[in-house]
């Protein structure tokens, strides 16, 4: 579900979002094959769609040299796995330019230069480099961002690896892996002639699909190794210390099923093949050689697990395995507890009813995180338009119910974003009337009426959480009442018991075991009546009171404010009340200052820690009480600065003090 949910989201992103695909992107690493294990990283890969690296000059007449840019791949002089790329046609893109440099008069694409550039271009995300890539935070999570060049062709280096391709995996799988090509990232081989200059051969979209391929005990023994790596062989360590890595791990996994090590992978059989891997690791760190899984003339080992490094990590591993498997495996926190227990009970039964109901639940609430917590960006109505031709040609094609839902969320987020573009674009002609059928305002009242209606259409594709969206365009129409009606019944919907909380930690489904309601008889359009964040554009204007916050972010290149929900249903009860009743406006503002104040992680998570403190300091500073909102902007300043509003905060703390004085 993960996988089909990912794949579909970057197919619209890639083919649907993007006006004109000059980039294309592709999510990898472990969050892309499945996993949701604590750390798991969020790798990306970017590359200019208008530049393709080609093996020989033959393969030209392939391409239109008007639109396309050639890469000439040279691996005449670089170790396996490595390459030069020489620019042989004209480049228009000045990142390409500025990382060219020439050798033996050949203009070639300097790796170090491109990373560089590319280092210039996150540095707002305060980002190490990592080899090719360059890490950080965003989003409460780790993330790998890489600039290379894609090729469309199998690299002749690795040709053998389709003749050693008897059993595993499939020849269909093959095929589709030859079709797919490669890529190249900017880093060089250490110990090569041309370190600086070099690019390393990717097969990151190889490995995808070769770990898709991987039937289920296959993909658990991966699983299991990397808990082991991270856990036990990797844990307290700094990254500089870290020999042995998740590559060396899924290598090891493809080698053992290739070479049919474990004739049967069945659940028998999950330990055996985990030890089988165990091994193998074992063996190439005592041998100092980790063959590449397309091309094993490139030794991964090379460049760093040799000498005395070696050796140690050869000792640490052995001490290990020289105390059995049992104890390998209760070298890992997160499954010791489990182990203990059947060691300690064998017999003992397992209530399989809550067990599967627990599953149930946990992977719905799965689903939900995977549609919804995350930002889809469209920000603007060129990129809407076309979102809406593309959804009309994917919708009567046969997709799975998990696509349907992405598709539905991505149409809800346009349909969404172009009422207020619209609503932005109407203002610029004047100041408008509502909730009026002059003859000289009927434009306004059609539009406002076609966009109340696309509104309810994006609430009824998407969640509780759409339904804001339309109490928000109320609201900034001057419709306060009606703003308060929606309010009020996102509540009534929000307190629904088969509605999912707002949990981070998934441990704490357990409180659901007796939500049968959540299990059974409810439909999925139903069930997907569920609470998430709020996800606003920076790029336009959704209402005055945030537009300091966007601009803040806008200039900090912060895509969206990921506002949590219940943060933003008391935010626009405290805006509308204060206009309607200002009783009511001072319990919702109290409602808001409860749940920013004493929140245990429930409705707000970590990183949004600062736009909630920034929104509380803004309903206090509304209804009249500048000493508190004062407390609230220092405290928003002193959070994590996931949204960059520090540059909003700095001006409101100004304002505010400026008024003071004058009142004094």
């Amino acid at each position: 579900m993960r996988r089909e949910v990912m794949d579909f989201k970057e197919m619209i992103m890639n083919q649907v979002i993007q006006i004109i695909l000059t980039d294309i992107s592709m999510t990898s690493g472990s969050h892309r094959e499945g996993f949701r294990l604590k750390d798991s990283d969020l790798d990306t890969m970017m590359w200019p769609n208008d530049h393709i690296v080609i093996w020989d000059l033959e393969q030209t007449q392939n391409y239109d040299l008007s639109t396309k840019t050639l890469i000439l791949c040279d691996c005449s002089d670089s170790p396996p796995g490595f390459a030069l790329l020489e620019l042989v046609t004209p480049t228009h893109r000045e990142s390409v330019k500025n990382a060219c440099m020439r050798i033996n008069d050949k203009l070639y694409v300097s790796s170090s230069k491109s990373r560089q550039i590319l280092c210039s271009v996150v540095e707002p995300f305060n980002p190490t480099e990592h080899g090719p890539c360059f890490s950080g935070v965003m989003g409460g999570g780790e993330y790998d961002f890489a600039q290379c060049f894609a090729c469309d062709f199998w690299p002749p280096p690795a040709s053998k690896w389709i003749d050693r391709c008897h059993a595993w995996p499939t020849s269909y799988v093959v095929d589709d892996i030859v079709r797919s090509g490669c890529h190249f990232v900017a880093i060089g081989h250490k110990l090569g002639k041309h370190a600086d200059k070099e690019w390393r051969i990717s097969f990151s979209l190889a490995e995808q699909k070769l770990v898709y391929s991987m039937n289920h005990l296959q993909f658990l023994t991966y699983g299991l190794l990397k808990l082991l790596l991270k856990e036990s062989i990797n844990h307290g360590l700094s990254d500089k210390d870290k020999l042995l890595c998740s590559y060396h791990i899924k290598t090891a996994v493809f080698w053992v099923i290739q070479q049919n090590t474990i004739p049967h992978w069945c659940p028998q059989n999950l330990l055996e093949g985990f030890w089988v891997c165990y091994k193998l690791i074992l063996k190439w760190v005592y041998e100092g050689v980790c063959p590449n899984f397309f091309i094993p003339e490139n030794n991964m080992f090379l460049s760093n697990i040799h000498g005395k490094a070696q050796k140690d990590l050869f000792t640490r591993l052995h001490e290990l395995y020289g105390k059995g498997l049992v104890s390998v495996l209760l070298h890992i926190p997160s499954i010791r507890s489990s182990i203990t227990s059947v060691l300690q009970n064998p017999r003992q039964s397992v209530d399989n009813y809550r067990y599967m109901l627990f599953f149930k639940v946990s992977f719905e609430l799965d689903l939900f995180r995977e549609l919804y917590l995350t930002h889809i960006p469209i920000p603007d109505l060129p990129r809407c338009i076309r979102l809406f031709n593309a959804a009309e040609k994917l919708i009567i094609l046969p997709l799975t119910q998990y696509q349907v839902l992405v598709l539905k969320k991505f149409t809800a987020c346009a349909l969404q974003n172009t009422v207020f573009m619209l609503y932005d674009l109407f203002t610029l002609f004047g100041p408008l009337k509502v909730n009026t059928t002059s003859v000289e305002n009927k434009q306004v009242y059609l539009a406002n009426k076609a966009s109340s209606y696309m509104l309810k259409l994006a609430s009824k594709f998407g969640g509780i959480s759409d339904l804001l969206f339309i109490a928000m365009f109320n609201y900034k129409t001057l419709r306060y009442k009606e703003a308060l009606l929606v309010i009020e019944m996102t509540k009534v919907m929000l307190a629904q018991p088969y509605v999912p909380l707002h949990i981070n930690d998934l441990a704490k489904v357990a409180v659901w075991y007796e939500l049968r309601e959540f299990i059974g008889g409810q439909s999925w359009s139903t069930k997907m009546r569920h609470a998430v964040d709020i996800f606003l554009e920076v790029t336009f204007c959704y209402i005055n009171e945030l537009v300091p916050e966007q601009r803040s972010g806008l200039q900090s290149e912060s895509p969206a404010l990921s506002i949590p929900l219940y943060v933003f249903l008391h935010m626009l009860e405290v805006l509308c009340y204060r206009h309607v009743d200002r009783l009511r406006a001072q319990t919702a503002l109290e409602d808001l200052q409860n749940l920013v104040h004493h929140d245990q992680r429930m409705y707000i998570r970590p990183h949004q820690r600062d736009i909630s403190w920034q929104i509380l300091g803004i309903c206090q500073q509304v209804t009249g009480n500048p000493q508190a909102a004062l407390y609230s902007y220092q405290q928003s300043l002193r959070q994590e600065k996931h949204h960059n509003i520090q540059t909003a905060t700095l001006m409101r703390i100004q304002e505010i003090m400026r008024l003071m004085h004058i009142n004094q």
